[in-house]
């Protein structure tokens, strides 16, 4: 049996950067997947580095809001109704841990992710060499009316108290911004968010940048993880398996095929996503990414195209594609910004891990020494999966971690 020091399991933005974090610290990492690095989840997001996203996802509170959502009649919301059995008890977690005083609780316990998560990458982009990806843009959060104009800038407000830049912008502001959109009642701008112009080549940069330091990138079935009965971890490689004493689990919404199997039960849900890409009409551009509040779907400067991506879908992880929100946005998008031929064939579709407080987990697992966890980043895995694999990188090798980790732990379910 070939050995390693430590398996990372899934080689998305959220595994690629454990691995790099172990490495750097001296361990023997293998990182393992079945396809290549960011093809997943993080090749899919809106390609923000959302340093401004103190303020986690809430679960809606507005009674009529939520009647508009229980008939499907919001486009930045959908759900399966067959799904209700299976998603029905998630969401009802999900809408108690948005209450208001544990809110502040999961705000505090998730800033210092967030307000190291921009540093952390600048650091791995530098060193991978891919500063060409990186936009210091920040990005416009638009209102269509004064009312939720009003509220989106009182929400801007509080965010200030987090040392944050941010710009309140009226229509002519926006347009002085993006000549190219239809007039709109005004906009956030959130200045200290940076922007990737293809997120998928970031994590595979990364990817590269660990294996040209010696690591090892193994294309395997990460569900071949079996404990030895010595208490290493091992999976099936192509040349045999390889061994290690410690394996993280970073598999993103794949995540609960494995620790199931080991007896732990936690909360993992799943919030599915969409999206396309579209040329900008002959003379246009668009300079920042941009969120349609008022409609729930952004749209991205991408190194392919606009990219036009949706808000959240509520249905099984891997149930068969139901793109109606892009459907339903693409229209409202193209009245928007002057957005040309779709560039793809069909919508792509992947799935967010979403715990109920909106954090990850990270740490070891409670019951079986050397099984690490590290995933449910929700809506923000492109953003944390650097510093969230400091964390863990320092938790692993005995570090003084840089910040407490037991908000994030598995016990907390």
């Amino acid at each position: 049996m070939k050995t390693a020091d430590v398996i990372v399991l899934g080689a998305g933005m959220v595994g690629v950067s454990a691995a790099l974090h172990l490495q750097a610290r001296g361990r023997d990492v293998v990182l393992v997947d079945r396809r290549g690095a960011g093809l997943e989840t993080s090749f899919g997001n809106a390609g923000l580095i959302e340093r401004s996203s103190i303020f986690p996802y809430l679960f809606p509170r507005d009674p009529a809001k939520l009647i508009k959502y229980a008939l499907n009649l919001l486009p930045e919301a959908h759900y399966h109704l067959g799904a209700l059995p299976s998603v029905g008890p998630w969401l009802l977690r999900y809408w108690r841990e948005s209450a208001p005083a544990r809110v502040a609780k999961n705000i505090a316990a998730r800033r210092p992710l967030i307000e190291d998560s921009l540093i952390e990458h600048e650091a791995l982009i530098q060193q991978a060499g891919c500063g060409t990806l990186l936009r210091r843009t920040g990005w416009l959060k638009l209102f269509r009316r004064p009312e939720t104009l009003a509220a989106g800038v009182a929400e801007a407000e509080k965010l200030r108290a987090y040392d944050l830049d941010i710009d309140i912008l009226d229509a002519k502001g926006v347009l002085a911004r993006e000549p190219n959109l239809a007039t709109v009642a005004g906009a956030v701008h959130y200045l200290d968010t940076a922007f990737i112009n293809d997120p998928g080549a970031l994590a595979k940069a990364y990817a590269d940048l660990f294996s040209a330091r010696g690591g090892r990138f193994v294309s395997a079935d990460a569900l071949t993880l079996e404990q030895e009965p010595d208490g290493r971890w091992s999976v099936a490689g192509p040349d045999g398996r390889i061994g290690a004493g410690a394996a993280v689990v970073a598999l993103g919404p794949w995540s609960d095929l494995i620790y199931r199997r080991y007896g732990y039960d936690m909360p993992l849900g799943f919030k599915r996503g969409y999206h396309m890409h579209y040329a900008p009409q002959r003379g246009t551009k668009l300079n920042h990414p941009i969120l349609d509040a008022d409609n729930g779907y952004l749209l991205a400067p991408m190194a392919r195209g606009v990219r036009l991506t949706s808000g959240a879908e509520f249905a099984p992880r891997d149930a068969p594609p139901t793109p109606v929100q892009i459907e339903r946005c693409e229209p409202i998008a193209r009245l928007l910004f002057p957005l040309g031929p779709a560039l793809d064939q069909a919508p792509w579709k992947g799935a967010r891990p979403c715990l109920p407080d909106m954090l990850p987990v990270l740490g070891e697992a409670p019951r079986h020494k050397g099984l690490w966890f590290d995933f449910g980043h929700a809506h923000h895995g492109l953003t944390l999966g650097p510093v969230s694999g400091r964390l863990l990188a320092e938790m692993m090798t005995g570090e003084s971690p840089f910040t407490d980790p037991a908000p994030y732990s598995a016990t907390r379910f």
